[in-house]
């Protein structure tokens, strides 16, 4: 009985999932909410004015950047650095080569 059932279950598995994943893959990559739709088209357009803008910040104002700019003194007085120094570039080392006395 249980074997016959399992035997059944095996040869119809493969059609059922067919055909679900055939009705399911099309509605999946679809937004089917209006408000699910619009936060992709936002994303879509923040991720390109974020391309546009070169590593900087998207459409910042005055007072955003002041703020970071602050910030970035802030963090840079903390560290060691300067007031207006980049702290976010690596530092540069230069090395002399020591004079050795021959024996």
């Amino acid at each position: 009985m249980i074997s016959r059932i399992i035997l059944t279950l095996r040869s119809k598995a493969p059609v059922i999932l067919r055909r679900n994943i055939g009705v399911c893959a099309p509605a999946l990559q679809k937004a089917t909410d209006p408000i699910q739709q619009l936060f992709l088209d936002k994303v879509r357009e923040y991720g390109q004015k974020s391309k546009s803008a070169g590593g900087k910040l998207v459409e910042p104002s005055p007072d955003i950047e002041r703020e970071l700019k602050n910030e970035l003194d802030k963090v840079a007085q903390q560290y060691g650095g300067a007031a207006g120094e980049d702290m976010t570039k690596f530092p540069e080392f230069k090395f002399t080569e020591p004079k050795v006395d021959p024996l």
